[in-house]
């Protein structure tokens, strides 16, 4: 999942595979909002989904985050949904569809989406690449060819998406 438009100069992409039941990626989220803060407009960040076996609810979740993208409001939905984990797990698909309507989304629309299935050839493609290039927890991260898991620690995860991305657009400047 993408919030970039053609017109968007980015030059650099963030892969952040993720799982939106998933604790660790919650934690992940202050990390994302600091590099999405720094690099602006130089930086596309984009969700890519894990969703994992363990996390009942996730695999649906994701669909969610591909609905509310389709309906302009992919990140801040996902930002949502990861903030309230706890939720997602005692509720389950309604906890999603209360997230959309929270947001001013068509929840009418969500609840069909999620029946429907519309966007689960978007998720499996997903979680296929993921699985292609070595991804076996979330988050994990993938810039300049370069990947870091961050399910085992987040702990310096942030400074070295720095120092890659720095030496990235040094090299392209």
């Amino acid at each position: 999942m993408s919030d970039s438009s053609p017109a968007r100069t980015a030059t650099l992409v963030l892969d952040v595979w993720c799982e939106l039941q998933c604790p660790d990626c919650r934690s992940a989220l202050d990390d994302v909002r600091a590099l999405r803060d720094r690099y602006g407009n130089r930086l596309d960040v984009r969700l890519r989904h894990f969703p994992l076996e363990k996390h009942k609810h996730a695999f649906a979740a994701a669909q969610a985050a591909e609905e509310a993208l389709e309906q302009g409001t992919g990140w801040p939905y996902v930002e949502a949904v990861l903030e309230r984990v706890e939720e997602l797990n005692r509720t389950g698909e309604p906890f999603l569809v209360e997230v959309a309507r929270e947001l001013g989304l068509d929840a009418e629309e969500f609840d069909t989406a999620l029946i429907d299935g519309r966007h689960i050839l978007i998720v499996d493609a997903d979680q296929a690449e993921g699985k292609a290039i070595g991804v076996t927890g979330t988050p994990t991260y993938v810039i300049g060819g370069e990947r870091l898991d961050g399910g085992k620690s987040q702990e310096g995860l942030r400074e070295r998406i720095e120092e890659i991305a720095d030496r990235l657009l040094a090299e392209q400047a």
